[in-house]
């Protein structure tokens, strides 16, 4: 990693840093807290109606927080090479547990997608995404002049079409997301446009050929399309009425009148609707610098991993964070159909916060190896 000496020019030295990135570490702590009071805000009301417990959703989030910080923990203090390892592991493992949750698990509008061990419940296509993150940065950690090859890269991409298929067949947004990492990963290794374009082509075909299998997925393209059409509607209407009369600086933290049954399950994937309500336009763009300030650390860890499976682990879970915040503002603001794609940290989702946490252990995991130039 040196460069060229010339007349003019003197070799550049690089320093290996031995301490973890606490940029990021207080960022996504600030992140979490900041979700579970606009966690507490949103479903306290409901809460209080479905279990006669007003914190129940907190206290469900809070023990999958407990849970995430523990894998959080463990992954900054382990090697993260190890990972290269169990990559083809932890790709057919969760493959086979997506497979497995259609036969065994439960869910609703006939799309299991949970196991319930314990009393808690697991997704095994959020297991997927990092599974999917650590996979494609072995590969092209492996081969790092093969990717230049576009056949090689489509050959990277079909080994992922076997689970984007699975998880599709009951959870179309998340299998998006899925391909939307493994595409973005790709085109980093061969920044091709021709090559990124047909990708991306060949990923909205997939797409547009799951829709036309489920009809409730065919009604969301109308309703997007018209709110007022059905009353299927009514979700997103309510939540952009939660956006609008909230103003410049909002109603006040706790004031929203949405939450209060109008937006349905409002904790989930509405939760920045509730956010904008009551924070105002303010508190939404607060939140929306924060997700850049996060992305803004994963590219600088990334630049300066010691190796290239280090970069490349961090660059997936930059595209998933990026994509999950730009398709759940998207849905919220009805940009796009709705999707069910929650906002990573804050909105209502146990698997989800505790993979998350873990990923961002990771993350800091490449971080104790940064170098930098002196």
């Amino acid at each position: 990693m040196a460069e060229r000496e010339g007349k003019h020019t003197r070799p550049t030295r690089y320093k290996t840093i031995k301490y973890i990135d606490y940029t990021l570490l207080f960022m996504v702590i600030f992140l979490l807290a900041f979700g579970l009071v606009m966690l507490y805000s949103t479903s306290a009301y409901n809460a209080t109606l479905k279990t006669g417990d007003s914190a129940y959703y907190l206290k469900k989030q809070i023990v999958a927080s407990v849970l995430g910080f523990v894998g959080m923990f463990a992954c900054i203090k382990m090697d993260y090479h190890w990972f290269q390892k169990l990559a083809p592991l932890a790709y057919l493992g969760s493959l086979a547990l997506c497979v497995a949750v259609i036969f065994f698990g439960t869910g609703k509008d006939d799309s299991n997608r949970f196991f319930y061990i314990g009393g808690i419940s697991v997704q095994p296509s959020e297991i997927a995404k990092v599974c999917v993150i650590i996979f494609l940065a072995a590969m092209i950690s492996r081969a790092p002049k093969q990717m230049r090859d576009f056949r090689y890269c489509f050959r990277v991409l079909l080994t992922i079409l076997p689970l984007f298929a699975v998880v599709a067949c009951t959870n179309l947004s998340t299998a998006i997301i899925i391909m939307g990492i493994a595409i973005i990963m790709v085109f980093v290794a061969n920044p091709g446009y021709k090559e990124f374009v047909v990708a991306v082509l060949v990923m909205a075909v997939c797409v547009i050929v799951f829709i036309n299998l489920e009809g409730y997925r065919q009604t969301r393209i109308e309703v997007w399309l018209d709110p007022t059409s059905s009353s299927k509607g009514y979700q997103t209407l309510q939540g952009l009425y939660a956006i609008g009369s909230g103003g410049l600086f909002g109603k006040g933290l706790g004031e929203s009148i949405q939450k209060l049954g109008f937006v349905p399950e409002a904790q989930n994937d509405m939760i920045f609707s509730i956010i904008c309500e009551e924070l105002g336009l303010f508190g939404a763009i607060c939140v929306i610098l924060m997700f850049l300030l996060l992305l803004w650390r994963f590219m600088v860890i990334a630049i300066h991993a010691k190796d290239m499976f280090g970069s490349y682990l961090v660059i997936g879970i930059m595209a998933h964070i990026a994509l999950q915040v730009i398709l759940n503002i998207a849905v919220v603001t009805n940009t796009i159909p709705n999707t069910g794609i929650t906002l990573p940290f804050i909105s209502y989702g146990g698997t989800s916060i505790a993979i998350l946490l873990t990923e961002m252990g990771i993350a800091l995991s490449v971080s104790k190896g940064l170098q930098l130039d002196v």
